[in-house]
């Protein structure tokens, strides 16, 4: 995919990231065939439960919280076989299972900070794990471009 198409669907993952109420990680998930977008999501509550962010412990927030990938995958409503989804933090393992089931077939997923690693390193080597099992392809980008671009 030209290279312009990439930064577009990062911007608009880390656009769509910052719709999520949680104050500590914003996550974004573009789901696209192509060069078209088929779904969007964030992470956040379910709809109708509240989700300020005074309300839970960080603990509850876990348990309550639906993550982005989910949530593009459920709003999706159809069949996503031979999709790509563009993520703005590297899928759980929960959530890698999901991507698989679906059908996508390809993950682009910025090299993830320091900081990300030393909390989430262990879960990011077991959806490694299932995605190289499963043969879904992981695409590492050092640095998305979010400037604009008239590309």
């Amino acid at each position: 995919m030209a290279s312009k198409w990439a930064q577009r669907f990062f911007q608009m993952a880390e656009l769509v990231g910052s719709w999520s109420k949680d104050p500590s990680t914003q996550v974004g998930a573009v789901i696209t065939q192509g060069n078209r977008v088929v779904s969007l999501g964030f992470n956040g509550y379910p709809h109708g439960v509240s989700d300020r962010a005074d309300t839970d412990d960080r603990e509850m927030k876990y348990a309550k919280t639906i993550h982005a990938e989910e949530n593009a995958i459920l709003f999706a409503k159809r069949d996503l076989a031979n999709c790509e989804i563009w993520v703005t933090h590297f899928p759980c393992p929960n959530c890698a299972a999901k991507i698989i089931q679906t059908g996508i077939t390809v993950v682009h997923c910025p090299i993830q900070t320091a900081d990300f690693l030393s909390r989430w390193g262990d879960k990011i080597t077991i959806s490694e794990s299932m995605f190289v099992e499963a043969g879904v392809q992981v695409h590492w980008v050092k640095e998305p471009q979010t400037t604009q671009s008239n590309a």
